[in-house]
């Protein structure tokens, strides 16, 4: 087994900031259409543009050596992918060896068949993307799923000893009247729930316009019907915290928009092509799979280094532009 090589320098980036995660998309390919994300008819990468297995568990392994220690897979669908559990089990090998945590984002469709082994590889937390409890909403936003086998993997995944958050992204129109529902659903449950708003990544069939809800009006509206308290919780991304009182569950939020926080970025982002970007919001990039077959793994650290020096202080996010901030969709780049 590849175990990268002997620690070196922690990653800093040119504004100082300590960079420890990592997030790594493993597949572009997802098994829905949410509106937000993709367009209903997607091109997706041909098998030869994709990194393989071994080639994200290497360089993914190299990341942990110059210090990362949290690791979220993604996509698209990561449980998508065939025979990503055995990358999941690999990874999971180096959970208190260098790796604190290594965690995924799914939309749950296959979470109740994955479930068990994702404990057993070493994942302790879980995040599921789920937009709304209404079968016909969530039919719509996803353009063909089925809610009920969501909420069924996300109850399995519980069950099986996953902490869950709830990913809902604030949509207006389709389900900001959902949101305070979700809410008291997740305290129902035992599940946290963080709140994103609408990204401008990517063409999709929509204006993106008609849909953007700002959080702090979310926000100020569930403040009339949950003592929310603020909560120093931290998860290693961009959300800020509020307990839900007379509950285990935390209310987080996630908004670029309308509340930057790139002062205490912390992340890098490999797409499924093998991309290193530094930054969601802007497209400067280093091409790891071309280094790494052509040079070795001998190639990396340059590369990486000179990543660092070129991540952005901050991301140019604008609901209102004509054109997406950057041309790629989040299930390339990685959610």
């Amino acid at each position: 087994m590849h175990i990268g090589p002997a620690p070196t320098d922690t990653l800093i980036d040119r504004h100082g900031r300590t960079i420890s995660y990592l997030r790594i998309s493993v597949t572009d390919r997802c098994d829905l259409r949410c509106r937000y994300c993709m367009a209903e008819q997607m091109t997706f990468l041909p098998k030869a543009a994709v990194l393989s297995l071994e080639e994200i568990a290497i360089i993914a392994e190299h990341f942990i050596a110059r210090g990362i220690t949290k690791i979220r897979l993604s996509g698209g669908e990561p449980l998508v992918r065939r025979d990503v559990g055995e990358l999941i089990k690999r990874l999971g090998r180096h959970v208190g060896a260098g790796l604190d945590e290594l965690t995924m984002t799914t939309n749950g469709n296959a979470l109740a068949e994955h479930a068990p082994a994702l404990v057993a590889a070493g994942m302790r937390r879980i995040n599921v993307s789920l937009d709304s409890l209404d079968p016909d909403t969530f039919r719509y936003i996803t353009r063909h799923g089925d809610v009920s086998r969501v909420i069924g993997g996300v109850r399995a995944a519980r069950d099986a000893g996953l902490a869950v958050k709830i990913n809902m992204v604030a949509l207006k129109g389709l389900n900001d009247r959902e949101i305070a529902p979700m809410l008291r659903w997740c305290v129902a449950e035992g599940l946290d729930l963080t709140l994103i708003e609408t990204m401008p990544l990517g063409q999709i069939d929509e204006d993106r316009t008609d849909r953007f809800v700002p959080l702090p009006a979310v926000f100020d509206a569930l403040s009339r019907d949950f003592t929310l308290a603020r909560d120093s919780h931290r998860s290693g991304g961009p959300a800020r915290y509020w307990r839900v009182d007379g509950s285990a569950t935390r209310l987080g939020l996630i908004s670029p928009l309308t509340g930057n926080f790139c002062d205490t970025c912390n992340r890098v982002r490999l797409t499924t092509e093998g991309v290193l970007y530094t930054c969601l919001g802007h497209d400067d990039q280093v091409d790891l799979k071309a280094i790494l077959r052509g040079e070795g793994v001998a190639g990396l650290d340059a590369a990486i280094d000179a990543a660092m020096l070129s991540k952005p202080a901050r991301h140019d996010f604008d609901i209102d532009a004509a054109a997406p901030a950057v041309a790629r969709h989040m299930s390339v780049t990685g959610g």
